[in-house]
């Protein structure tokens, strides 16, 4: 007599299993942009393709982009507890967020599929698209982002890339601060009786120099020369450094920072005296952008030429300056 055995026998579960694992595909999905350098400026178009990879045809409920510019603030800790309210309300500044329905729902062929695509780099309403900028407590960043939306039994893809925003030479919607083009070089004198602090252990000595302009092209170099013309002690080091200064704010209050962004050294060992020492610093790339002062956060540079004695004491020179793009 036969029985109905409600189980499935051994071989027709391993039959099952390797039905699933051979059914499992691979997909990868990246974004190319036509640029190489990723940059652009506001009212262009950004062009490029969709690259899908699978290793065979897939279901999909939808394809869209979407492109995004924000502003995130970042308070310093040592600021919270001073500025409580003020930490809660800081919120990334939306800049641009655009998205383009690029298909309906289908179905996708095994293999490569590239999807061209075009979206015009508007900025929302009552807003300015800023330059790239990467700091401490103030990041610029824009991304356009690819998402397949797929069943709820299947994971949705995504993928992101970023890309670089500038400002137009020569434009006059550039949200920098009223600036008069003054490029006239800046001397420049130290001595112990011209240091607001620090005199005391000072060496007798004089330095004298110059710089191009405090009203700086960001895509040229920072230029000068200084010279010592008298030192009681060894000046062991001359040093360039450049800092950023950020500040967040809102009706509560504002949040001050100075950072560093790079250090040069342009004098080394028992530096010679009356001897020319030429200053050459070179502007880095998304690290630095052009003077930008808004409502709700700034950003600031400046120059210091530090010098530092053979008895380790130092003196500082500071020259706030001025970023632009021309």
């Amino acid at each position: 007599m036969l029985k109905n055995n409600n189980y499935l026998s051994p071989v027709i579960i391993l039959s099952i299993i390797i039905v699933i694992k051979f059914t499992n595909m691979s997909i990868s999905l990246d974004i190319k942009l036509k640029r190489a350098d990723k940059i652009y400026t506001e009212g262009e178009t950004i062009s490029g393709v969709m690259i899908i990879s699978s290793s065979s045809d897939f279901k999909h409920d939808g394809i869209c982009l979407t492109v995004e510019g924000c502003v995130n603030l970042q308070i310093s800790s040592k600021n919270v507890g001073i500025l409580e309210a003020f930490y809660n309300s800081v919120k990334p500044i939306q800049l641009v967020n655009i998205t383009c329905d690029v298909s309906g729902s289908g179905r996708l062929p095994a293999g490569v599929t590239e999807i061209p695509f075009q979206i015009p780099l508007k900025a929302m309403s009552s807003k300015s698209l800023y330059e790239t900028y990467h700091g401490v407590y103030v990041n610029i960043s824009y991304s356009i982002r690819c998402d397949i939306r797929r069943s709820f039994l299947a994971k949705d893809l995504q993928t992101c890339q970023q890309f670089l925003v500038q400002y137009k030479l020569n434009s006059s919607n550039c949200p920098q601060l009223p600036l008069k083009d003054n490029r006239k070089s800046v001397t420049f004198e130290l001595s112990p009786a011209k240091l607001s602090s620090g005199s005391s252990d000072a060496p007798d000595f004089l330095l004298r120099g110059y710089i191009d302009t405090v009203c700086c092209s960001i895509t040229k170099p920072f230029k000068g020369r200084l010279c010592i013309v008298k030192c009681a002690a060894p000046a062991r080091s001359i040093e360039l450094q450049l800092v950023r200064v950020e500040t967040c704010g809102c009706a509560e209050g504002y949040a001050r920072e100075a950072t560093e962004i790079q250090n040069l050294q342009i004098g080394d060992g028992d530096i010679p005296q009356n001897i020319p020492i030429p200053i050459y610093m070179v502007f880095p790339r998304l690290f630095t952008c052009p003077t930008l002062i808004t409502t709700n956060f700034k950003i600031e540079f400046e120059i210091n030429i530090v010098v530092v004695f053979d008895n380790n004491h130092l003196i500082t020179n500071n020259f706030p300056i001025i970023l632009v793009r021309d």
